[in-house]
């Protein structure tokens, strides 16, 4: 299942699937600000891409990065080029600048892409998962922050969400619906 929408010239697609599985140039993934691995898209991510992301998050990265940065690694056995590490909010009830920051994660992945130089990028639902980001409201902000970046200047050509479940993609494809 996927659905598509064109932003100008840029295309943002909606699949299912697996993330560590998408031929990107690089792929986002949901990290924790110590930046050393951890569970549910992180631990699949760490465990497809091997030992050698850890080392260069431990050499490169050894206090991590804060909620609403990412950073960048090789992407090692990922068929991507890079993985882009965004450290995205945990939910503590919407009062502590959670949409915010959940937006800097995304747009901090987005900046990193036209860095390297990257055309193609792949996200999770960040923050969705263990961190309790109520699911409607996260869709709705990463599409919403997405689409604003896609409007301005950049060479990123596709921006593809990865999404697990089948709730979960329904709410991104209403959250694409809505930003029309």
């Amino acid at each position: 299942m996927t659905d598509s929408a064109l932003v100008g010239q840029h295309r943002l697609d909606l699949s299912r699937g697996d993330i560590t599985n998408e031929r990107v140039d690089a792929i986002a993934n949901a990290a924790n600000e110590a930046l050393r691995g951890g569970g549910g898209v992180d631990g699949a991510v760490h465990r497809a891409a091997g030992p050698g992301l850890l080392a260069e998050l431990r050499t490169r990265y050894p206090h991590g990065t804060p909620t609403g940065t990412a950073v960048a690694t090789d992407a090692y056995d990922l068929p991507a080029r890079w993985v882009l590490h965004a450290v995205g909010p945990v939910w503590r009830g919407g009062n502590n600048d959670e949409p915010n920051l959940l937006a800097a994660a995304y747009r901090s992945c987005l900046i990193l892409a036209d860095e390297l130089g990257a055309r193609s990028i792949a996200f999770p639902a960040i923050s969705m998962g263990i961190y309790g980001y109520p699911p409607p409201d996260g869709a709705r902000v990463a599409v919403q922050t997405v689409v604003a970046y896609l409007r301005g200047e950049t060479r990123v050509e596709v921006v593809r969400f990865v999404l697990f479940s089948e709730e979960t993609y329904e709410l991104f494809a209403e959250a694409l619906a809505e930003a029309g």
